[in-house]
């Protein structure tokens, strides 16, 4: 458990902020700190085939201690932390056998990680939280997946009595900004399919997603003196209300849950001149999915013709899809992690992503990749924290999927 703690305040100190900006990938040189430092630790170790390619992808294997056919399975988080919140100067503070009381973050600016706020916290009374100062997010998310997989490895290094196929070892950039599996490579990967270790609380086990969209909005206005403008203005913020007055109140992020989609405006800048904003679309039904894709287009048509002009530009990006789809002819592999889970003492959860991971996009690229929990909580933020005996809970799950693959 020690050695596990000290891997994770280690990677969390090292900034990897990404940058949804940046036209390169990673999209911020300082990942690649993390990522040489992970090169050098998997070797250390005794991992072979161990590789950082061009565009920042961290590969490695462990081969196999047997000799029967068995499948080989991947484990894949990602490096980066998100782009909203910085990840320079994290100070994680750890809070020993929790009293279910506030914690203290940041004194001086009272910030403070309460049990009011999150009731989550009262399931941790007795154990050990690692926790952000108050002046940054932790970094969790997913630096707690890549301290737990290669903690997991380790152990199947130092007891090679565990039998074991090969084993194949991911970490990636960007995943926060949606590029994750961008240049992954899965032919060189070759595992038959994998596992993301990015998920949240103890025993969350996920196949299913949303499926996703960007829509990115301009809206041309013209501006005149207010005091003669009758007939002649035409305010593109007031445009940009209407447009968003037209979508479903009820489908925003605020009002919805389980398998309810919805439309978020994400960004708004905007002046009687020029409007810009931006929205994602989420639903893990595919025919619901285009339907608010089209939705919005039949808005923006709507209101083109009102006002006789095509002053409003549309562009809509499918971003991923729902990995249930590639999953679904493979349930095995989901299965086989909640067997372990169970063997190990860990109730599984098994409910849809309310968001996307690498294997979203990995699954539709031939390497099907459901999602097994890290323990992190209030993920992004000041506010995250992470329960070590979930992480050593996420570390016995790892290494017993792999077990119970390599009894096949």
């Amino acid at each position: 458990m020690n050695k596990l703690v000290e891997r994770f305040i280690k990677y969390v100190k090292i900034d990897t902020q990404s940058d949804e900006n940046s036209k390169f990938c990673p999209s911020t040189n300082k990942q690649l700190n993390l990522a040489n430092k992970l090169v050098e630790e998997l070797k250390d170790i005794g991992l072979q085939d161990v590789s950082l390619d061009e565009n920042g992808y961290v590969t490695a294997t462990l081969q196999a201690n047997i000799k029967k056919n068995v499948p080989t399975i991947g484990f894949i988080a990602h490096m980066d932390t998100s782009p909203d919140m910085t990840g320079t100067n994290v100070n994680p503070q750890i809070i020993e056998n929790y009293d279910g009381e506030d914690i203290i973050l940041n004194k001086e600016e009272n910030i403070v990680l309460s049990p009011d706020d999150f009731p989550q916290l009262k399931k941790y009374v007795g154990q050990t939280l690692i926790t952000t100062d108050g002046n940054t997010l932790l970094g969790a998310d997913d630096k707690a997946g890549i301290a737990e997989i290669i903690t997991a490895v380790e152990f199947l290094i130092n007891n090679p009595d565990i039998k074991h196929g090969t084993v194949k070892i991911g970490f990636t950039p960007d995943e926060e900004i949606g590029r994750g599996a961008d240049f992954f490579d899965v032919k060189k990967f070759n595992a038959d399919f994998a596992y993301t270790v990015d998920g949240g609380e103890l025993g969350e086990l996920e196949y299913e997603t949303f499926n996703a969209a960007e829509a990115k909005i301009n809206i041309a206005g013209r501006n005149i003196h207010p005091g003669v403008a009758k007939g002649k203005m035409i305010n593109s913020i007031s445009l940009a209300i209407e447009l968003n007055s037209m979508l479903p109140t009820n489908q925003k992020p605020e009002y919805t849950s389980g398998y309810e989609g919805f439309f978020h405006l994400i960004d708004f800048k905007g002046s009687v001149e020029n409007t810009k904003f931006k929205y994602i679309i989420r639903d893990f039904d595919r025919e619901k999915f285009e339907n608010k894709k089209k939705l919005m287009s039949d808005a923006v048509k709507f209101l083109n013709l009102k006002y006789g002009k095509n002053i409003i530009d549309l562009e809509i990006k499918d971003q991923y899809y729902n990995m249930k789809e590639k999953i679904v002819p493979v349930i095995q592999i989901v299965e086989t992690a909640k067997k372990a889970m169970i063997e190990v003492g860990v109730e599984p959860k098994i409910f849809p992503v309310r968001g996307g991971t690498d294997g979203s996009k990995l699954s539709f690229m031939g390497l099907p990749t459901p999602n097994i929990f890290t323990g992190a909580h209030n993920y992004h933020g000041r506010f995250e924290f992470v329960p070590i005996q979930t992480m050593g809970k996420a570390v016995e799950v790892i290494v017993k999927t792999i077990e119970l693959f390599g009894l096949e």
